[in-house]
């Protein structure tokens, strides 16, 4: 079974623009791609939107706000298995639905 999760789980940057680190955590046996949706696509920035996660492994994420008013948001990570020679992490979601998703609430204030 895939399993991703956010470390931390959630986020809260300043409405006048921050940035907050996160880190995608792969605890399933398969490798993972994952494509990141924004619910402000206007506010905020993502490093990287699209990527891999070996299993047992993590990888970074950075969620950087740009200034704004203050709002609620959600950042959706959709994740997918793939092989473990896969090379285009954007694939497996042009092809069909993803497998899960993990949902990183965002608060700005």
């Amino acid at each position: 079974m895939a399993a991703l999760a956010a470390d931390p789980p959630a986020a809260a940057v300043p409405a006048a623009g921050g940035t907050s680190t996160h880190q995608l955590v792969n605890s399933g046996a398969s490798r993972l791609a994952f494509k990141i949706k924004s619910s402000n696509n206007a506010q905020y920035r993502l490093k990287p939107a699209f990527g891999f996660v070996e299993p047992g492994a993590s990888a970074p994420l950075e969620i950087t706000r740009l200034a704004g008013p203050p709002k609620e948001d959600k950042m959706v990570v959709q994740f997918a298995e793939v092989a473990p020679d896969a090379t285009d992490a954007q694939a497996p979601f042009k092809a069909g639905p993803a497998a899960g998703e993990v949902v990183i609430p965002v608060s700005a204030t």
